[in-house]
């Protein structure tokens, strides 16, 4: 994505890239699809001292980023671990964090910020609903007041980094409305079963919450201030999603057209036949236009536009819808290798299929789109 990068941002994009290539090259990333957690957390503590886990902490808070935008600074980072299909919860953790600094009233979670920050603690967001698709908004767990603490029952389904995370942020509905509660994964009755995943590094889980008493400072933000702490966390994560995928498809059509000099059909190379030129234009206008509509839900988010929610799901519509058709196309340009293990074609697939359907699906953003075009 083009966001006119200062010297500084250029800088950090290279850095960033050499650190993902000597850490977690695609040969890295097959080791860790039997590796039960998906990602070393020593590698992630690593990644924290660049700053992965603090650009969206203000800077009175410990954060602080090579811009002073934050989110586009760690959209840099979210593009260039797409472009490896990197490992690790740089977007679970991050969404978390901004619900906690987003969060303009309730408890004080300094403490749980300054460790995630500095990548001694993971966390994620527990917000889908099983049998459910996306609607953060409406909780099938429930949060019962009793004294001084809230008694959390339910289940949550598709929970990234379910069984790596030391903290999950939980919506559930109270008394009062809809809240969010910090939960220790180590908490009595709290459960965590792995769940079959399509990424070879990415882990998902199933969290179930039995009788799980915490403290009402557990709280983030109160019931009235939750439904634009969700909003904000949706943002971030979808901006970060969007980056990450277009990394992937510039990557991947990189070493496509690359392939098809390389490959020769009749004594020429596929890229001079005139049909795949076209099937090239094609894929580089989506593109380009995937890079174009999230580089401007990206600008949006970070300076808290009124249109910032309409632009990622914009965004996020189209780089889901378009992600798949790219890759795919890719596959088919490079004949029966294309579909091999040995390949790695498969790794980005794998990776643009899931970002399709996390945080909502295209469709259900092209609904949001238009509720909010309603109102």
């Amino acid at each position: 994505m083009d966001f006119d990068l200062t010297p500084d941002q250029r800088l950090f994009r290279t850095t960033s890239r050499k650190f993902l290539e000597n850490e977690t090259p695609l040969s890295k990333v097959r080791e860790l699809a039997e590796d039960p957690a998906g990602f070393d957390r020593g590698w992630w503590s690593r990644g924290a001292e660049l700053g992965w886990a603090a650009m969206l902490v203000p800077e009175e808070q410990g954060g602080g980023s090579v811009s002073g935008q934050g989110l586009l600074d760690l959209a840099i980072v979210a593009e260039e671990a797409g472009r490896l299909v990197s490992p690790g919860p740089l977007l679970a953790t991050n969404a978390v964090i901004a619900g906690l600094v987003h969060a303009p009233d309730g408890p004080d979670h300094s403490a749980e910020i300054e460790r995630l920050a500095s990548g001694e603690a993971v966390a994620t967001w527990a917000v889908y609903e099983p049998g459910f698709g996306w609607q953060p908004t409406r909780p099938g767990v429930t949060a019962r007041a009793k004294g001084d603490n809230y008694v959390l029952d339910g289940v949550k389904d598709r929970v990234e980094a379910a069984g790596q995370a030391d903290l999950f942020l939980v919506t559930a509905q109270s008394d009062t409305g809809v809240q969010q509660f910090l939960v220790d994964a180590a908490a009595p009755g709290v459960s965590v079963t792995p769940s079959a995943g399509l990424d070879l590094v990415r882990r998902f889980g199933e969290v179930r919450f039995s009788g799980v008493e915490v403290h009402k400072e557990a709280a983030v933000g109160t019931a009235a201030s939750t439904p634009s702490i969700i909003e904000r966390q949706l943002q971030v994560a979808l901006v970060l999603q969007c980056a990450e995928t277009c990394g992937a498809l510039d990557r991947v059509f990189e070493f496509t057209v690359q392939w098809a000099f390389d490959r020769y059909s009749f004594g020429r190379p596929l890229a001079s036949y005139q049909a795949l030129k076209h099937r090239f234009a094609d894929m580089r206008v989506w593109l380009e236009a995937c890079q174009a509509t999230t580089a401007a839900a990206a600008r949006a988010v970070q300076r808290q536009a009124a249109d910032a929610a309409e632009l990622v799901s914009v965004a996020k519509s189209y780089v889901g819808s378009r992600a798949t058709d790219i890759v795919q196309d890719c596959v088919q340009l490079h004949g029966g290798i294309g579909v091999t293990w040995e390949h790695d074609l498969h790794l980005y697939l794998r990776r643009v299929v899931v970002n399709r359907a996390l945080y909502g699906t295209p469709e259900e953003h092209r609904r949001r789109i238009a509720d909010l075009l309603e109102v």
